[in-house]
């Protein structure tokens, strides 16, 4: 098999392909062109969509160039794949100002120093924008049928749970097709991967291309990733693991990893770092909390460097192992001034206000069940408040909820 499909299944990435021999073959013989299209529905990606940069920096290690394409126009009509209501339509000044923010996180994954294989980035809106309807429907609508468009899962799904379904997203995948065609003549693109719930929409370019050019071009997806505990890949308690130092510091990035459940540990590796397959094989024996601590390390060098990795690195240390608190941390700091303690801060207000838990109620039953510590030592009291006694000589405390929460609460005069 050809070493980067070879690697790509070893790494757990592969789910399925069209004509994988034929792939296979394509790959030995020629560096292609391949891409993946990420809609720009948010000012940063989140970590459910590292799988596709990772296998983009896989086609990079192998030789072949990457296309990123950003859906500027895609995103305006919203891919009903995996979704059980429209998307909100966001406005045009949004989606172009989110593609800018994400396009950064893509310069930071993948290489640009080799011009053969420094990603190539393209928005959709460039040809979405300026297509004439009735050509359209003349030149590629005639490809699709509508009995095969019912057929699909993003159709079939809404459709059975009679939940509404518009026709604007009902043409996403024919747009989304068309970006194949444009992309395979414009930029000779013979690869599109995605995931899994993309899988239809991929066919139906690689077929569209097929009746309309008479060319041979090939599709590949990946797998849905989730969580041991069954939860989808990307979303925590607390929201999104954004792949954005604005949105999410590198320290809770680090420790999203550092808390992966024991039975993904060796697949994360696999996935989310560069380290070579057989260096992870080798690596199964260790102990466990090494193995989190190596995948955190890894991950979190990856998007925010050395520097900010070995940070996140001594500051869980010194919080979790050896229980200290001081200035050089990297949790999240809540400042309180002096004089809001002078009469004591509700417990509830303060755990409310450093965004530990969204509710009183919340912090309540977290109360009952031990899950609020200052310091390490449990509140007994809903009704206790905080005061100057118990800040020591640094003016500071650590205010916990759960094993994994963490904040330092850090006076001001």
């Amino acid at each position: 098999m050809n070493k980067f499909l070879n690697e790509f299944k070893d790494r757990g990435y592969f789910y399925q392909c069209t004509n994988e021999n034929e792939l296979s073959d394509l790959l030995d013989n020629k560096k292609i062109h391949a891409y993946i299209g990420f809609d720009s529905t948010a000012s940063s990606l989140h970590v459910g969509s590292l799988i596709q940069i990772m296998c983009l920096r896989l086609l990079q290690k192998h030789g072949h160039r990457p296309i990123v394409l950003l859906g500027g126009g895609t995103t305006r009509i919203g891919d009903p794949s995996g979704k059980e209501e429209t998307r909100k339509i966001l406005s045009e000044k949004q989606i172009e100002s989110n593609i800018k923010s994400i396009q950064r996180v893509f310069n930071i994954f993948l290489k640009s120093d080799n011009p053969k294989l420094k990603p190539i980035f393209v928005n959709n809106y460039k040809w979405l924008g300026k297509l004439n309807y009735i050509n359209f429907l003349r030149e590629i609508g005639k490809h699709f049928t509508i009995n095969k468009m019912l057929s699909f899962e993003s159709v079939k799904l809404r459709l059975e749970r009679e939940q509404s379904l518009s026709y604007m997203e009902f043409n996403y995948m024919i747009l989304q097709a068309y970006d194949f065609l444009e992309l395979n003549k414009t930029k000779n693109c013979l690869l599109q991967i995605g995931g899994s719930d993309q899988w239809g929409n991929i066919v139906n370019g690689v077929e569209l291309i097929k009746r309309h050019s008479n060319k041979h071009v090939y599709g590949l997806t990946t797998p849905l990733i989730t969580l041991a505990s069954g939860t989808k890949m990307g979303k925590t308690e607390k929201g999104a693991i954004w792949l954005d130092k604005k949105l999410l510091s590198p320290y809770d990035y680090y420790q999203f990893w550092r808390n992966t459940d024991d039975k993904d540990v060796i697949k994360f590796l696999k996935m989310f770092t560069d380290l070579e397959v057989s260096k992870i094989e080798n690596m199964k024996n260790m102990n466990i909390n090494d193995l989190k601590e190596k995948l955190a390390l890894e991950a979190t060098k990856m998007l925010h460097g050395q520097n900010e990795a070995n940070k996140a690195f001594k500051t869980s240390i010194s919080i979790f192992v050896k229980k200290e608190i001081n200035n050089q941390t990297e949790l999240p700091i809540i400042k309180i001034k002096k004089n809001e303690l002078k009469e004591g801060l509700s417990i509830l207000d303060l755990v409310v206000r450093s965004k530990l838990l969204k509710s009183k109620g919340e912090v309540r039953r977290a109360i009952k069940d031990n899950g609020i510590k200052i310091n390490d030592i449990p509140i007994e009291r809903e009704n206790y408040l905080v005061s100057l006694k118990i800040f020591e000589n640094l003016n500071l405390i650590k205010l916990s909820h759960g094993k994994k929460n963490h904040v330092i609460i850090k006076l001001t005069n």
